[in-house]
C-alpha cells in the first residue's frame, strides 16, 4: 500500500519532516506529472489539480476539486474540495499558513530533473505566501525510492533474465554470421524485446544494439533495420526490464564478432571495465567503514580513473541513474557532471554503476550493473559480471 495512506507510513514521513526541521510536505499531481506524489498517495487518473500535506504534526489534508473525489478515492484521511482557482489558491494558502518551509518535488536551478516536478507558477503561489520553499529529495529518496523486500527479489530474478537474453543475443548474432547470413541490429532488437518479454519482463522494457562507431552515440537507435552485424565488429547491448510493477535491471555488455580484439579497443574497454570497479570498491570500501555515501562521491571516483587513462573527454554522462519502479528513478544518481547529486544513499535505494567512453565516429564502450545498497553494502547484479569483451567467433 502506498505510504501515505497509512497512519504508520505518515508517523514515519512524519518523523522525517522532524528530523529535518520540515513543517511539512506538500505533494502536488495532475494528469500524472508528478509521479512520485500519485505512487506514495495511491491516486487514480487525475484531470484537475490536486494537493496532499503531510504536516509533521497532525492528521494529513487533500485539497482536491469537486469532480475528482472518485480519484482519490482511497485517501483515508480529511479532504477539503474547491471549484474555482480562487478557491483553490485560498485554500492552498490556508494549508500552509502557519508554516516557514515546506518540502516539494522541486529541485534548485533544476540541478536533479527527476525531482523538478512541480511546475513554476504552482511553486510561485507558495512562495507568494510567504513560504521557504526546500527539495524534497531526501524524502522522495527514503518513502519512494527505497525497494521493499520483493522488488528486491523481483529484481535480482530480473537481473539473471537480462544476463541472459544478453549472452543468447550475442550467439544468435554470431551463429548468422558463421552461416553467411548476418543479422541487423534492428532484428536483433527485435528478438531481445520479444526474449524480455517471454520470460516475464514486461515493465519498462527495451534495447540498444549498436556495432562499432555508431556506439559512439550512447543512445544511438537504428533506423528500420539499421546495419549488419559482421564478422569483425564490436557489438554493444544495453537492455533493461522488470517484472510488472517492480524494479527493473539494466545491464550494457560488449561482444566482438571476432577471436579478438585490438590494442586500442582493449585498452578503453579496460579503463571502462576498471572505472565500474574503482565504484563499486569505493561502495564497499565506505559500507564497512560505517561511512555515509553520496551520489557525486561515485562518479568522481569512477571518472577519475577514465581521465587517468587519458579520455576523461570521452566519458560524457554521469556514471549511474537511480532505479527504483522508474528505469531512471527518483532516488540519488551517481552524478557529478550532468549535476551534482549530493543525495545520500540510504539503505534499499537501487541505482545502475555504467562507466562508458565514446569517441565520435570511432568506438563506444560501456559496462554497465545495478547496485541494491544494503545495510551489507552494494549487492551488485546480475551475479557474473563482465570481465573480458565476449570473444564471439573462434576464427
Amino acid at each position: 500500500m502506498s505510504v501515505l495512506r497509512t497512519e504508520a507510513g505518515v508517523r514515519r514521513v512524519q518523523e522525517a519532516l522532524r528530523e529535518h526541521d520540515i513543517d511539512g510536505w506538500l505533494l502536488y499531481e495532475f494528469h500524472g506529472l508528478n509521479p512520485v506524489a500519485a505512487t506514495l498517495l495511491g491516486t487514480g487518473k487525475t484531470t484537475r489539480r490536486g494537493f496532499a500535506f503531510v504536516p509533521r504534526d497532525g492528521e494529513p489534508v487533500a485539497l482536491i476539486h469537486a469532480i475528482e473525489h472518485s480519484a482519490w478515492r482511497d485517501w483515508p484521511f480529511a479532504v477539503r474540495t474547491y471549484q474555482g482557482w480562487r478557491d483553490m489558491e485560498a485554500s492552498l494558502a490556508s494549508l500552509v499558513r502557519e508554516c516557514e518551509r515546506i518540502a516539494m518535488e522541486v529541485s534548485p536551478g533544476a540541478a536533479v530533473p527527476t525531482l523538478d516536478l512541480v511546475p513554476a507558477g504552482i511553486a510561485g503561489l507558495i512562495l507568494e505566501s510567504g513560504v521557504e520553499l526546500v527539495a524534497s529529495g531526501d524524502l522522495v529518496t527514503r518513502f519512494h525510492s527505497v525497494w521493499t523486500p520483493d522488488q528486491r527479489d523481483d529484481h535480482r530474478r530480473a537481473a539473471e533474465i537480462v544476463s541472459d537474453v544478453a549472452h543468447r543475443a550475442f550467439e544468435r548474432a554470431a551463429a548468422h554470421v558463421r552461416a553467411g547470413e548476418p543479422t541487423s541490429e534492428g532484428a536483433l532488437s527485435a528478438w531481445i524485446l520479444d526474449a524480455l518479454r517471454a520470460a516475464g519482463l514486461v515493465h519498462e522494457t527495451g534495447c540498444i544494439v549498436a556495432i562499432g562507431a555508431r556506439a559512439s552515440d550512447p543512445h544511438y537507435a537504428p533506423v528500420g533495420k539499421g546495419h549488419a552485424l559482421e564478422r569483425g565488429q564490436l557489438v554493444l547491448i544495453d537492455l533493461w526490464g522488470g517484472f510488472e510493477r517492480s524494479v527493473p535491471a539494466d545491464q550494457t555488455w560488449m561482444g566482438a564478432l571476432a577471436p579478438g580484439v585490438d590494442a586500442r579497443t582493449e585498452e578503453i574497454w579496460r579503463a571502462v571495465r576498471d572505472a565500474r570497479d574503482a565504484g563499486l570498491a569505493f561502495l564497499q570500501d565506505r559500507s564497512r567503514a560505517g561511512a555515509e555515501v553520496r551520489g557525486f562521491e561515485v562518479d568522481d571516483v569512477a571518472r577519475a580513473v577514465i581521465a587517468d587513462r587519458g579520455y576523461g573527454d570521452c566519458f560524457v554522462h554521469r556514471t549511474g541513474h537511480s532505479i527504483d519502479v522508474s528505469l531512471h528513478g527518483s532516488g540519488p544518481n551517481l552524478d557529478n557532471l550532468e549535476s551534482r547529486d549530493d543525495r545520500l544513499l540510504v539503505e534499499g535505494v537501487g541505482f545502475s554503476v555504467e562507466p562508458g567512453i565514446y569517441v565520435p565516429g570511432e568506438i563506444g564502450i560501456r559496462s554497465e550493473v545495478n547496485v541494491h545498497w544494503t545495510a551489507a553494502g552494494p549487492e551488485v547484479t546480475p551475479a557474473r559480471i563482465q570481465t573480458d569483451i565476449l570473444l564471439l567467433l573462434d576464427d
